[in-house]
């Protein structure tokens, strides 16, 4: 299997889930869990799971919190290069789901990914780790100045580098590295930002090709999942799911399977399909990396993600 090298965020996620109809501004009852995540690490177990050699490279503190995340990336076998800031708190994402698992509102309390400044990544353990991956993967956690210098990073070395958005507000810090990217994970949200207000969904590709992107997979909810790549723009309808537990890293999880496929030889259109079975799987668990996520189950799942579809 294939090297991986992630950089991004690994923190805590809490999650409420409201049990009966929401009411706003009130108490609503409900039940909370809470556990080890975050967009590259979500990611990062996606493909540790489906048995690919993983590293991944991020910021905590050295609170409880942060010995949670230590704990899971061990439970999962990922290699922990992270850097532990003693006196700070780790980063910590909570969401008010409601009763269908979908989001109501979300705070992330994420200013130690501040902290991962781009002299992080002149240590040797990672400019090594770098060179010796077959993939490098990063999320939007990062700052601005990081991105671009991990994008030149890549580029120096002939690495292929995918990313994955995060939320609105984060996602232009990719924008000095577009040119060098791979592959980019957005959702509808977060093309909006890219693309503007008044530009419709069937312009998002061209709109995108122009800020030099020249591949993307845009998901949408429970509405087919844009691409587009060198042989134009396509969508894939999502499949029906009856049972939703929880939305919570089901992009993460399209990006995991995703990148899977394509390191195991598949084309864009077909390897987009194995993420979006990826996510249909992540969206029936309470976990946001579920640890049954496997190769037969996907293979299973995949029956029911309908062929890509012409987009204009």
């Amino acid at each position: 299997m294939a090297r991986v090298v992630v950089l991004g965020g690994a923190h805590i996620d809490r999650r409420a889930t409201i049990s009966g109809a929401t009411v706003h501004g009130a108490s609503n009852p409900g039940s909370w869990r809470e556990e080890a995540g975050g967009g590259g690490f979500n990611a990062a177990r996606g493909l540790a799971h489906l048995g690919h050699n993983v590293a991944m490279v991020s910021v905590r503190g050295g609170d409880h919190a942060g010995e949670t995340v230590s704990l899971a990336m061990e439970a999962a076998g990922i290699d922990d290069m992270a850097q532990v800031f003693l006196d700070r708190a780790t980063p910590s994402y909570t969401a008010v789901l409601e009763r269908d698992g979908n989001l109501t509102i979300a705070v992330a309390d994420m200013d130690l990914y501040d902290h991962f400044v781009y002299r992080q990544l002149s240590r040797k353990s990672i400019r090594k780790a770098i060179a010796g991956s077959d993939l490098i993967l990063c999320d939007a956690n990062l700052p601005a100045d990081t991105l671009r210098a991990l994008a030149g990073l890549a580029d120096a070395n002939g690495k292929p580098l995918a990313a994955i958005a995060i939320s609105p507000p984060k996602v232009e810090r990719l924008s000095q590295a577009f040119a060098s990217l791979s592959t980019l994970f957005l959702n509808a949200a977060e093309a909006t930002v890219l693309c503007g207000k008044t530009t419709s969904a069937d312009q998002w590709p061209q709109q995108l090709r122009a800020l030099g992107i020249s591949r993307a997979a845009i998901s949408r909810g429970k509405d087919p999942v844009i691409g587009f790549d060198e042989t134009g723009a396509f969508r894939i309808a999502t499949p029906l799911i009856e049972a939703v537990v929880d939305v919570t890293g089901a992009g993460d999880t399209l990006a995991a399977g995703t990148l899977h496929a394509m390191m195991n030889g598949e084309d864009f259109r077909s390897a987009l399909r194995y993420g979006i079975a990826s996510a249909g799987l992540a969206v029936q668990a309470a976990e946001a990396a579920p640890s049954e996520l496997s190769a037969e189950k996907i293979v299973a799942a995949l029956k029911s993600v309908p062929q890509p579809e012409p987009f204009s």
